[in-house]
């Protein structure tokens, strides 16, 4: 039997949606008048801080790791100072160059001295320019290097080979250039072995050390046992006034968007550590007479 002084179900719920309307509103009402609790002054203050500590939050993760690249980028490049001895790197991605102007060209206050030029890749990967830039180079009385892109799991020995066979490097030009960037699959230990071959083989054929291009931190997590030492090292390390790394170093590359008369777009800008004589000593000397 119902008690006819129940409310009925339809009434019972609209007066929960009233209550919950109710209690909703005066939630936010309960918000707005906890902040009415404070002057406007102190209001506006505590946003300016909150705005300001976002701003400095996203600009030392976001923007300031990479605020050298932007600068290179977007207005003029800017190169370390304290170095006489200036070069770049280039490959088929720089096209068409202007050897006039580029044997005329600066970096910086120090005229371009160098440059090294992409050879090979792998076993098989030839560069469609190199003939063409190393040829250019010479003419154009710029001291030259060769470098090989090293690839993780193929041969090394059919690496070297294959680099020996392009490069066809000549007294007067830099040593030999492997850069190694990727590990691939290979373990550490794997690698180490397989960069050591190229090397070995590279080194008996023309009778220097080549130079070892790589970033410090592949250096030091993957190569950076004691048999790497004897080389000359080329780092890469960007967007930076000075270099941190201590160790012993000959070349560092210390941009991707270098401007450079005679190279449309960007180039990989360098600095050699030392005099343009001791780059000259550098060099691949004259065969000995027998």
């Amino acid at each position: 039997m119902k008690n006819s002084q129940s409310p009925s179900k339809g009434a019972r719920r609209k007066t929960s949606k009233k209550r919950r309307k109710k209690a909703s509103s005066k939630g936010g009402w309960g918000l707005l008048h906890f902040f009415r609790r404070f002057p406007a002054w102190l209001l506006w203050l505590g946003g300016i801080l909150i705005t300001a500590a976002y701003v400095g939050f996203f600009y030392y993760f976001f923007v300031g790791p990479f605020s050298f690249r932007w600068r290179a980028l977007y207005g003029e490049p800017t190169y370390p100072e304290g170095y006489e001895v200036r070069g770049i790197d280039i490959s088929h991605y720089q096209e068409r160059i202007n050897w006039e102007k580029l044997r005329n060209a600066s970096i910086g206050d120090a005229p371009v001295s160098f440059v090294f030029i992409k050879a090979t890749e792998g076993e098989k990967l030839f560069d469609d320019n190199f003939n063409k830039n190393f040829a250019n180079a010479k003419r154009n009385d710029l001291i030259r290097g060769a470098y090989h892109f090293f690839v993780p799991g193929v041969n090394p020995k059919k690496q070297a080979d294959f680099y020996l066979n392009i490069a066809q490097l000549e007294p007067g030009d830099l040593p030999p250039v492997l850069d190694i960037e990727k590990k691939g699959d290979l373990t550490p230990q794997q690698l180490r072995r397989d960069v050591k071959i190229w090397l070995d083989l590279i080194e008996k054929e023309y009778g220097v050390k080549p130079i070892l291009y790589t970033g410090y931190k592949f250096k030091v997590d993957y190569l950076n046992t004691p048999e790497f030492d004897a080389y000359p090292y080329w780092i890469a390390h960007y967007y930076v006034e000075k270099l941190a790394y201590k160790g012993k170093w000959t070349f560092w590359q210390h941009t991707d968007c270098g401007k450079v008369s005679g190279i449309k777009g960007f180039v990989d800008c360098n600095i050699f550590n030392g005099t343009f004589e001791d780059l000259q000593q550098l060099t691949l000397p004259e065969p000995e007479m027998e």
